[in-house]
């Protein structure tokens, strides 16, 4: 299941919602809220075998799809 999708079904956004987009806040404009946050990172950590520390939340961006995809790139890139 891809990122986008996962949020799509766990937080019951509807298809057709124009605001839903890569690269909008998703906690600016409800999508989601700090127990979903906490969700979406448990969804992250599993999916994608990385864990997301303190310092990650603090050091990156994790607002909008964007960011996340790009953050979960780093995360795994290190792995290497």
């Amino acid at each position: 299941m891809t990122l986008r999708n996962f949020i799509y079904e766990k937080f019951e956004i509807v298809e057709s919602d124009e605001d839903f987009k890569n690269d909008v806040d998703l906690f600016n404009y409800g999508f989601i809220d700090s127990l979903g946050a906490t969700v979406l990172n448990a969804f992250i950590e599993d999916t994608f075998s990385i864990e997301i520390t303190t310092k990650d939340v603090m050091t990156f961006p994790l607002n909008t799809i964007n960011e996340i995809t790009e953050f979960i790139s780093i995360k795994i890139g290190e792995k290497k």
